[in-house]
Formats: C-alpha cells, structure tokens, sequence
C-alpha cells in the first residue's frame, strides 16, 4: 500500500505526578474499591450510584455519541464494499423509428430491440488506495468510539458534581436555619432583658439585625438546592422538575472516599478516551495520505457483461440471442493540473494538525490532573482549619453566652461568637462539598467511569 504507515506518536510524559492525593479518610482501598471504572461507588451512596446508572441509560448527550458510533460503523462497512466487485442488471424493450431519406424511395424503418443481462466490474486495489480508505474509516469509527467513552468520563462527573453540590447546599440549608433559631432565640432574651431594663435598645437592634441577616441566606441556598436538583434532571434526559419529589428531602453529603489510584502519568496515554480519541484521529489522517497518494498511480478494472439480445420478441430468450464480453482494462490519470498533488499535502498538513492536537490533549490532560491534585490536596487542608475553627467557635458561643448572663460581658460578645458560628459551620459545610467535588475532578481527569472491556465488547466493529 502506498503511503505512510501509522505509528503511535511519542509524546514525553513525567516519571511521576508533582502533587499528591489528599489523605484518605478511611483505611487503604482495596482493588475492586480502587477500580476507575465505577469510581463513584466508593462514596457510599447508593442514591448517586443509581442516578448515574439512569444517567447513563437515558442521557441524550450519550444517546448522540452513540448515533455517532452507529454512523461510524455503517460508513466503515461502506469502505469495505469497494474490495468486492459490483454486479449492476439492466433490461429493456425499445420500439424506434428511422425516417426514410427525402428523394428517395426508400420508407421510414421501424425497428425492435429487447435486452436483459448483466454487467460486473472489479477494481483491482494494487496500490492499496481502497485498503487504505478502510483503514481511515476504521480508525474514524475508533475516534468516534472514543468520543463517546469521553461522553461517558464527563457525564458521570457532572451527575457525582451536581449531586455533591446539592447536598451540600442542603447542609448549608439546615446550618442556616439552626443559627437562626438559635440567633432567634437571643433576639428574644435580649428584647425581654431591654423590656426589663437591664440592656440598651442598641442590642436589640444588633440581635435582630443579626437574625435578618442569616434569614436572608437561606432563600438564596434554596434556591442553589432546587438548580442542583434540575440540572440532574436534565442530565439523566427528564424534565427538570421530575427528581424533586426524590431529591428534595435532605441526606448527608457523601463520605470522603478512600485514596485515589493516581497510577502513573504514561498511564493517561492508554486510560483517557480524548487522548485515544486524537490517537485515532492521527491514525486516519495518516491512512488518508495514502488515500490521496494511490490517485497517482494508475487504477486496474476487470470487467464484463453477459445477457441476451434481440430484435425479435420471438427469439428474444434463444441460444443465438446471447452476448458476453470480458477483459481487464486500467486507467491512469496522468494530468490534472496539480489536484493530486494538492490533494496530498493537504492530507499531510491534517496529519500534522493533528498531531499537534493530540500534544496538545495530552498536555491538557496532565495539568488537569495535576490541577486536581493541589486542589484536593489544599482543600483538604483548608477543611480541617475549619473544622477546627468550628469546634472553637462552639466553645466561644457557649462561654460568651454564659458570661453575658452572668453580667461579666456585653451581649455585643455574644453576637460576635454567633456571627463567627454560623461563618465557618457554613464554610465548613461548603468546603466539605468541594473537597469531594475536587476528587471527583481528579477521577475525570483520570480517566475514571468507562469500562474498556465493556466499551470494546460493545464497539469494536467486526464483518
């Protein structure tokens, strides 16, 4: 075959990743728990593991990359078609009339033909132009599996990212509400407290101004609750407001996962389904290098054509009205100003374009990871202030409360302890939403939530 051959591009990778996954909260995963393939099982949460079990079934999204597939595959049987001869049938009955010359004595003629037969033509693939057309089209079909794979990665991410962040919202709900009875409660000490005379008005105002001001978040959490619950909506191909009856009453945000597999750099080369993609992309711009090379060459066809031919219906079907032809024949194009050649090195610019684009995909893929890693890494860390910020507060609220009534303090103290709750619960909450959020980027950038062997045994094209 004429032509490059494809090759699996080198592409230099770092021995190992810079950053590293946060601590695991619980004990080391074991195999079946560290698989990328179902990585959302390991939260523990079986409501998530079900929608992205619908997701996956009925996401239209996924539903268009499968399209895709089929496509892919048809067009790929298409290429193959043309290693095989064609056979074409024909008949036909014709009446005709000659007119007679002016002049002359001669009379119009009035003729008959009847014909039926066949006709079979088999192009000779010397210079593999028809070879190298089914590998391209192989290869598409391979792009557009992995697309979908890619379709896949991303969706599981997005249901896991949506249902993280509406539980989330809903524990900052709760949150908001607990300080505002709490912040309430206070507002109504302090009002009987200035009724009898022992505080200012000045406290009132600042505990009322302070109970205002907590309410006031509560609508906008809610809302964020209700967008969370229609985005999954639409990602598992319903309307928006059909999981609200399920989704609505709130449930712990999931548990922090174990350790994640991070594996090596190379691995992304063989686990991630864009960087596949663009591999395939590379290989069927190469095999259409060849393509366009074989139309310098010239082109061989054996053909022929059998049937029965008569211009009297009444011996139309007999022995003698048989007719056959057979022979090979070639032609080569030796001229066309320069299309040819054009055609080539527009094929080798798209080989190199992408190229570039699969560089560029694996490079994209790294820093993803990496990005991830510091992202969980660092919010891990930020969660754990946190969370020891809330556990000081807690003591602050509940030692100013007691001084205050014990007349050691002003009620100014504590509003301050209150106000300083209610922030770090609430950031607390929301970082607790984004450390899990962070690990689910890390997994898409992983690669993690398709099964290769599933993905080939459904895929792979086979004639």
């Amino acid at each position: 075959m004429v032509g490059p051959d494809f090759h699996r591009p080198h592409m230099e990778v770092p021995q190992a990743w810079t950053g590293t996954a946060p601590a695991p909260a619980g004990p080391p995963a074991g195999p079946a728990e560290q698989s990328l393939a179902r990585w959302w099982q390991i939260f523990n949460d079986p409501i998530l593991s079900s929608l992205i079990d619908e997701a996956v079934q009925s996401n239209l999204d996924l539903k268009q990359a499968e399209t895709r597939v089929r496509q892919a595959r048809a067009a790929l049987r298409g290429a193959v078609s043309f290693l095989g001869p064609t056979l074409d049938s024909n008949a036909f009955a014709q009446r005709s009339r000659f007119p007679g010359i002016r002049g002359s004595t001669n009379q119009a003629n009035i003729s008959n033909q009847y014909q039926v037969g066949f006709d079979a033509a088999w192009e000779i693939d010397v210079f593999g132009g028809v070879r190298r057309n089914i590998e391209a089209a192989d290869a598409d079909l391979a792009a557009t599996v992995e697309a979908r794979q890619n379709v896949l990665v991303s969706l599981a991410a997005e249901v896991a990212r949506n249902y993280i962040d509406l539980r989330s919202f809903q524990e900052r709900v709760f949150i908001a509400r607990k300080n505002l009875a709490t912040q309430a409660h206070s507002a109504r000490l302090t009002r009987l407290r200035f009724e009898a005379g022992f505080v200012s008005g000045l406290d009132v105002a600042t505990a009322e101004a302070q109970v205002a001001a907590t309410a006031s978040t509560i609508p906008l959490l809610e809302s964020a609750v209700q967008q969370s619950i229609y985005n999954l909506s639409i990602l598992l191909g319903r309307d928006p407001a059909a999981l609200l009856p399920e989704l609505s009453p709130p449930r712990d945000i999931p548990d922090q996962p174990p350790a994640v597999p991070l594996g090596l750099p190379s691995d992304l080369l063989l686990r991630r389904p864009d960087i596949r993609q663009a591999e395939a992309q590379i290989h069927a711009a190469t095999a259409r290098i060849g393509v366009a090379t074989a139309d310098l060459f010239p082109r061989f066809t054996i053909s022929g054509s059998a049937g029965l031919q008569s211009t009297d219906f009444s011996s139309w079907l007999t022995r003698n009205s048989r007719f056959w032809s057979f022979g090979p024949s070639a032609s080569w194009n030796l001229f066309s100003s320069g299309r040819t050649l054009a055609n080539i090195e527009q094929q080798r610019a798209v080989e190199e374009e992408t190229l570039a684009f699969y560089q560029q995909t694996v490079l994209t893929a790294l820093q993803e990871v990496e990005n991830a890693l510091i992202a969980s890494t660092k919010e891990e860390e930020h969660r754990v202030e946190l969370s020891r910020a809330v556990m000081y507060n807690e003591k602050a609220v509940d030692l100013a409360t007691r001084l205050y009534t014990q007349g050691q303090t002003d009620f100014l103290s504590v509003l301050d302890a209150q106000r300083s709750l209610f922030l770090t619960e609430d950031q607390l909450a929301a970082s607790t939403g984004t450390v899990l959020t962070n690990l689910v980027a890390l997994y898409k950038a992983l690669g993690g939530g398709w099964d290769e062997e599933a993905g080939e045994s459904q895929d792979t094209y086979s004639d």
